[in-house]
């Protein structure tokens, strides 16, 4: 499984694309025991070598990390929206990082492109922003992905 429940949360206090990374990985470390620091880091060198942001509000911010052994995903809603130096130049309030071991290979673009199509349903993303509760929101893009994947 991709991601649990208690991996997506709704932020309100979220100012910047740093600040960002930072409550990412204190969720991929509450929830998947993944190092807040490692995460961190991971996220941010990895955004150095471009940026995630995908466009329409969407930013899939991703990296591989020394000692976890499958792909993990955390999804983050910001109440308010913040540059992140998207392709479309538009700020972005859908978050989904993905955290992948070192040697996953496949594995991690398979996870990639299953959230990538997923999020790049207009309706889908609509719904996203008009729920504030994270089981719902867990319940919202759980199901989409089920439906991607079959």
């Amino acid at each position: 499984m991709l991601l649990k429940p208690e991996a997506v949360r709704v932020l309100s206090g979220t100012t910047s694309k740093k600040r960002l990374m930072q409550e990412l990985g204190a969720i991929a470390e509450s929830a998947y025991g993944v190092p807040h620091a490692t995460a961190v880091e991971a996220l941010l060198e990895r955004e150095s070598l471009g940026p995630t942001g995908v466009g329409h509000g969407v930013a899939l911010p991703h990296a591989r990390i020394e000692g976890i052994d499958q792909v993990v995903g955390v999804l983050a809603l910001l109440e308010r929206p913040i540059d992140f130096d998207a392709v479309d130049r538009q700020p972005i309030d859908l978050a989904f990082a993905l955290f992948a071991p070192i040697d996953a290979g496949v594995e991690h673009l398979k996870a990639l492109a299953l959230v990538s199509r997923t999020l790049r349903d207009a309706s889908l993303c609509a719904k996203l922003r008009s729920n504030s509760d994270p089981m719902t929101l867990y319940t919202i893009v759980t199901e989409a992905q089920a439906a991607q994947a079959a």
